[in-house]
């Protein structure tokens, strides 16, 4: 499970901020919202965070930031070539911070044991890394690197924790490349849990990272997959009764290279293609619909569902910027509720996301406080992160009218932005 992302200078998000899903001590919705760790420096985890604001305000920024870290460590050591420089954007609003490293952190806990790993990064290398691994309450620093810029060399520190041939993974790895990644890539059994859980454990959909309909799809293939799907989209009050996947071939094109010759051949090829029909059944009779037929609504909710059924049932960590898209807001509590139900997720998993839909926070048992996150900017265009637990609101507190007063931050200037002066 995610404990803490920590962002400095990316994009707007120019001082560090800290995403904490690190349970409060306050005991509402204990057993449904949080999961116990067994661990004394986080004993309780939330199982979601909604994060609010203005458009622009850098809340996207956030998400972003969880995604490139995520690209770094899957890539670097196999993707990035030798002498290529990163795409990393620091705050440019200020010299000074243009010119600065950003630095990217995150703790996690897998199979009881808390990992916290982070780098700082320009465009052209990486600036320092490091890994603490909590087997116990007291850290080990399994290694610590940095860039020496007198020497031009990267200087490591190797703790006794880290086991294998440390002087190859060193050697091996570029100064444009993580040696998480390098090391991994050469077969380490020892920090593959932290590699495996950034490429395996973090979902991440964004404008960058679509929502694919394949998880779906495969699911509906299966009757147990199929039955799931039905009856969620059931309980969300849409009437389908059943959903076929009709899966034909069709021509198609694959491009296929000789090695030997080095030419490269583009072949004609029957692919495979999928349509699903839905049969809808109501009182006053039924129909069989197609995919484009059904509303913007039900083929992102459709598409959602595989692959949150999927992640309750694995126990992974779902980031989403702008869950509200094309779904209306009972439908956003659904599928947050899914994640506060202790039956359904078993393996703690998490739901991190976005959004502009005000009503969830006055929604009975939605949301604890230490759930509820805004992002606004300030004068110099930097964004900020806060808790609403920082303001401290009562218990019975407005929630939505607060926020939308300007009480807690994270909504638009607009008399400014309309040219109204008082």
């Amino acid at each position: 499970m995610l404990v803490e992302f920590r962002v400095e200078n990316f994009r707007s998000l120019r001082e560090e901020q800290v995403l904490s899903l690190v349970a409060s001590k306050d005991k509402t919705l204990h057993d449904t919202h949080t999961v116990n760790t067994g661990l004394k420096a986080a004993p309780g985890l939330l199982r979601s965070a909604a994060i609010y604001g203005a458009n622009a305000s850098g809340k996207s920024n956030l998400i972003k930031a969880l995604q490139y870290m995520r690209g770094v460590v899957a890539e670097s050591a196999t993707v990035i070539q030798p002498g290529q420089t990163f795409a990393v954007q620091p705050f440019r609003l200020d010299e000074q911070s243009a010119k600065e490293p950003t630095a990217l952190e995150v703790t996690f806990i897998l199979d009881g044991v808390r990992y916290q790993y982070g780098f700082s990064m320009t465009t052209q290398r990486i600036v320092s890394e490091h890994l603490l691994v909590y087997k116990a309450f007291k850290p080990q620093r399994w290694y610590e690197r940095r860039y020496d810029a007198r020497t031009g060399k990267d200087v490591y520190e190797f703790g006794p924790g880290l086991k294998g041939p440390k002087n190859l993974w060193e050697g091996a790895t570029r100064p444009n490349a993580l040696f998480l990644s390098m090391a991994v890539q050469l077969n380490s059994d020892v920090l593959r849990p932290v590699f495996d859980w950034f490429v395996h454990r973090l979902v991440i959909f964004n404008e960058q990272a679509k929502l694919s309909p394949q998880v779906s799809i495969q699911m509906l293939q299966q009757a147990e997959g199929r039955r799931q799907i039905c009856d969620f989209l059931s309980a969300a009050d849409i009437s389908i009764a059943d959903i076929e996947v009709v899966t034909r071939k069709v021509p198609g094109q694959a491009v296929h290279f000789d090695l030997v010759a080095g030419k490269t051949e583009v072949r004609n090829e029957e692919v495979e293609e999928h349509q699903l029909r839905f049969s809808h059944v109501t009182a006053q009779g039924r129909a069989v619909l197609d995919l484009m037929d059904e509303s913007n609504g039900t083929r992102n909710l459709l598409f959602l569902t595989g692959p949150v059924l999927h992640i309750l049932r694995t126990g992974l960590t779902l980031v989403i910027d702008e869950l509200d898209t094309s779904l209306h807001t009972l439908l956003v509590r659904e599928l947050v509720r899914l994640f506060h139900r202790p039956e359904i997720n078993t393996g703690g998993a998490q739901l991190i996301f976005t959004t502009h839909d005000t009503s969830l926070l006055d929604a009975p048992d939605i949301f604890r406080r230490d759930q509820i996150w805004f992002v606004e900017k300030d004068q110099d265009q930097a964004s900020a992160l806060v808790s609403l637990s920082e303001f401290s609101p009562r218990k019975n507190e407005a929630l939505e009218r607060g926020y939308l007063m300007g009480r807690y931050g994270g909504i638009p200037f607009l008399d400014h932005a309309l040219g109204v002066h008082p």
